[in-house]
């Protein structure tokens, strides 16, 4: 059985791989069809991601088809077409015990601490399998990075009219846009791109857009904006540590900053600029469960538009040659999908 290997920082291969075991009790075999890259996967090749370790296959954004179940198996059958809850968690730990098992103090990420779905098939718990009888393996495989989009806009919990900024549009970035959109909230999109920017304004209609520069200029068009209010929820899905650590600077008075982006460095910034404005700040880490019921339900209804998102295809012979050039932000790359069958 094939599969594709990040042997270590931006060395790809193809490696050969024994079959998988009948799946046991509580496991589902299932084959790949559909692999959406993420940034998450990007940073693993570039070497930036800190909870990457070498070799991995990388792969967590997948739309699977069940082959087999295993004893107990009763949520899904053979044949039915899934999207995956990435996230192995133990179920024991404070945070599963909270029903919060993103977080969990064990958590082994498929495709990030251990090997994920760019092979033809896998085991995994059934328990973390999504069906859906409507929607295309691609439909399914973006699931992933939409539920990561969802539970930062819960995170910051933005109202209808609030002012919100979203830095970065990129797919996490545009993940959250998606259900900020569903408050009835105000946006803004910052990025350095001005493609992105045009793509959440033809797209989304997004009524503000900003690039960023050097010079602070856009402190003063944040300010015309919110007429000079700043922003109630700012979502930094940079994980950029510049952008993450000056983010504060856009916060209202007692606003909240939310964190998804993910960075190795060390963020800085003056404790008054937390401390006066009485803001808060949230770290927001993968989804939970209820989040890809939700979200398979808004595409199967058609309040999500997955099409728009998908500028990238290739096969699974050719990923090795395009996946550096995947990581540019020239190439024009918002979702990249690796087509297995």
């Amino acid at each position: 059985m094939k599969a594709i290997q990040i042997q270590e920082p931006k060395r790809l291969a193809q490696i050969d791989l024994a079959e998988p075991e009948s799946p046991g009790p509580g496991e589902v075999l299932v084959q790949t069809h559909r692999l959406g890259i993420c940034g998450t996967d990007y940073s693993g090749y570039l070497g930036k991601m800190p909870f990457f370790s070498y070799p991995r296959i990388p792969g967590h954004e997948l739309g699977v088809e069940v082959l087999a179940v295993g004893d107990g198996v009763t949520n899904v059958q053979v044949g039915d077409r899934c999207s995956v809850e990435p996230y192995m968690n133990c179920g024991k730990c404070y945070a599963c015990r909270k029903v919060r098992g993103n977080c969990c103090e064990s958590l082994q990420v498929i495709g990030v601490m251990v090997d994920g779905g760019l092979c033809e098939r896998f085991l995994i718990r059934a328990d973390k399998l999504h069906t859906s009888a409507k929607l295309s393996f691609e439909q399914l495989a973006l699931a992933e990075t939409l539920a990561i989009g969802c539970h930062a806009c819960d995170r910051g919990a933005p109202q209808r009219d609030d002012q919100v900024l979203i830095i970065g549009a990129g797919p996490i970035g545009l993940a959250a846009l998606e259900f900020v959109r569903l408050t009835g909230a105000i946006i803004t999109v910052m990025d350095m791109v001005q493609s992105r920017l045009d793509f959440c304004r033809e797209t989304y209609g997004v009524p503000h857009t900003i690039r960023f520069s050097d010079n602070g200029s856009e402190v003063d068009q944040m300010r015309d904006i919110t007429d000079g209010d700043k922003y109630a929820v700012v979502i930094d899905a940079t994980g950029h540590h510049g952008s993450m650590s000056g983010a504060l600077a856009y916060v209202a008075h007692t606003g909240t900053l939310v964190y998804v982006g993910i960075t190795t460095a060390e963020l800085t910034f003056p404790h008054p600029a937390l401390h006066k404005p009485e803001m808060t700040i949230k770290g927001s880490r993968n989804a939970l469960p209820s989040d890809f019921a939700r979200i398979i339900r808004l595409i199967e209804d058609g309040t999500i538009n997955t099409n728009p998102w998908i500028t990238h295809r290739t096969s699974f012979d050719g990923v090795i040659d395009q996946f550096e050039s995947f990581t540019r932000p020239e190439s024009g790359v918002i979702k990249a999908i690796v087509e297995l069958t």
